[in-house]
């Protein structure tokens, strides 16, 4: 038996001891508190009842989870008995969630009302106008004659009644909004918004929990309103610094075109950088060397794309052509995607732990100029690796606007500059990596290791906007709230670099992001290739799954072209 069956069939007996450990402890070990003040409700909802009321300073035991949505069932911090349900970002969680049982228990009112708070930090917030910035989840008790609005989730505010006007404002959740106007014939309402040019905004009344009466509230029935002179809003589309890179191109007019169609375009399909779901992106034009982005300098999870990274440092640390088990390893982490091969690849970069082995990557980055972007654990549900602290890594990319993992970041600039080392040291025996490296880089080693990733095939994403005979030399990764893909295509009309990914907060949905990531990539090769344009994404059938792909791999040309010598 090989040594990847032996490693497979002791996966589920591990896995298995690993679930029951946990089960076993969870229920006593997981707690958590408020980050500020947050409501307890009935069921998991926002339109579920109010039952309570907790606040920062008190952890309660989690008794429950919600199957399909991020809500807690907590018990009293006394007693365990159950107290209501939970939003889960208005908590700190002490503990791992995943061995919580899920629960459908529905509270009543009267069952929690005499062991949690009864709301006064919701009427202090609500005398003040304003509620706590942590609270998604708080009902405004009104000023007396005041009418408010609970923001519940992010929102845009107004000029005027109707979606036709523009933004002035976007606002998230837990905020409350003073109403000072309605419509008679339209179900939007005025607030005040003193970011507006005059004072005032409109909001589409369902998307608030208003309190209060509306109807007291001056009416009109203005359907036209004459706009003030506005703020434009600025480009989000900027010229990329590209490292290693000798000199920055200006952008032909052309090229800024293109930048500003796929900023509308994301903009349109809901990744509005204003908000909390938004995208980033990169575009290289590999012959005259412009380059633009959006969030170029905003730091995204690493995901599976930080593979990259580990491909080009395991190059660089051990001799070519490959063994056959190394071939079978590098093939099965970057066209499979397998977790349990790349870490194999960063435990060999680290003389035996694949920690010193991320490590040694994020090294590696930072020698390249890339500080950005770092990678200091292995990647996750490997049985075989017996976990430690990792290191991590304070950027001055911003660390906020996508939540991203503290182990494993990147920015879509710098892992396009990373494929474009990759591509001047394959094609032009120059660029970012035999400059930083000339000695443990060769022409043909770059070329295998584009090679490899023309070879990853998944069906979407950036492989589904070029046509089927194009190499692209990519590497995809996704995880709950971020989808991302970067790519070097080599088209007919010229060679680019392309890196896209999308965020959305707690949970991203591929048909949000999929077909967008898709006809980016589409609309990208057309511009390079207008005479023999791509006229619609294509669907790709018949792609395998993980144990297919691995099969595959025997005695692929991939692995024949890794373990022979090249010129």
């Amino acid at each position: 038996m090989n040594r990847r069956a032996i490693r497979m069939s002791g996966l589920f007996i591990i896995l298995l001891m690993l679930l029951i450990a946990a089960l076993a402890s969870a229920q006593e070990a997981v707690q958590l508190e408020a980050i500020g003040t947050a409501n307890l409700r009935s069921r998991p909802g926002t339109d579920a009842e109010i039952v309570g009321v907790i606040n920062n300073g008190t952890r309660y035991p989690v008794l429950g989870r919600s199957e399909f949505f991020p809500w807690y069932l907590i018990g009293g911090a006394q007693d365990g008995q159950p107290l209501g349900w939970v939003f889960a970002d208005l908590v700190t969680l002490y503990g791992s969630a995943s061995g919580v049982p899920v629960s459908t228990l529905e509270i009543a009112a009267g069952d929690s009302a005499t062991r949690v708070p009864t709301g006064d930090a919701v009427q202090n917030a609500a005398q003040t106008g304003t509620a706590p910035a942590t609270t998604a989840d708080v009902v405004p008790t009104a000023v007396p004659g005041a009418v408010t609005g609970l923001v519940s989730g992010e929102i845009f505010i107004r000029y005027g009644p109707g979606t036709d006007y523009p933004r002035i404002g976007v606002v998230g959740a837990g905020t409350v909004l003073m109403l000072v106007g309605r419509h008679v014939s339209l179900p939007w309402v005025q607030v005040d918004f003193p970011e507006s040019p005059s004072g005032l905004g409109w909001v589409a009344a369902d998307l608030l929990q208003i309190s209060g009466d509306v109807n007291a509230l001056p009416a009109t029935s203005i359907t036209e309103l004459n706009l003030p002179t506005l703020t434009p809003t600025p480009s989000t589309v900027r010229q990329a610094q590209v490292i290693g890179q000798a000199s920055n191109v200006p952008l032909s007019p052309e090229f800024a075109a293109l930048g500003e169609q796929l900023a509308a375009m994301m903009q349109e399909a809901g990744f509005d950088p204003a908000t909390s779901t938004f995208g980033g992106l990169f575009v290289l034009d590999l012959q005259t060397g412009e380059a633009f982005s959006i969030s170029g300098d905003t730091a995204f999870s690493g995901m599976s794309v930080n593979k990259i990274a580990i491909l080009a440092e395991y190059f660089r640390t051990f001799e070519t052509p490959l063994r056959d088990d190394q071939a079978v390893t590098v093939a099965e982490a970057m066209i499979c995607s397998e977790n349990i091969s790349a870490n194999e690849m960063l435990a060999a970069i680290g003389y035996g732990n694949p920690y010193t082995g991320a490590e040694n990557v994020s090294q590696f980055l930072s020698q390249l100029g890339l500080e950005r972007t770092f990678i200091f654990t292995p990647f996750a549900n490997d049985p075989f690796i017996t976990p430690q602290a990792p290191l991590t890594r304070q950027t001055d990319a911003d660390q906020v606007s996508a939540q991203p993992d503290p182990f494993n970041q990147l920015t879509v600039e710098e892992v396009g500059a990373l494929l474009n080392g990759m591509y001047q040291c394959a094609y032009n025996s120059s660029g970012l990596l035999l400059e930083t490296f000339p000695d443990q880089f060769t022409p043909n080693e770059c070329r295998q290791m584009l090679s490899v990733m023309n070879n990853n095939r998944i069906g979407t994403l950036l492989e589904s906007g070029v046509p089927a005979n194009v190499p692209i030399a990519h590497k995809h990764g996704w995880i709950d709230d971020t989808h991302g893909d970067a790519a070097v295509v080599f088209s007919p009309g010229g060679a680019y670099v392309l890196a896209a990914v999308m965020h959305g907060p707690v949970w991203l949905n591929f048909e949000q992001s999929a077909p967008l990531i898709e006809e980016i990539s589409r609309v990208v090769y057309n511009y390079f290739n207008p005479d023999a344009p791509l006229a619609e994404v294509r669907l790709i059938e018949g792609i395998g799954d993980l144990a297919t792909c691995n099969r595959n791999l025997l005695g692929s040309a991939v692995i024949t072209e890794l373990t022979t010598r090249g010129e």
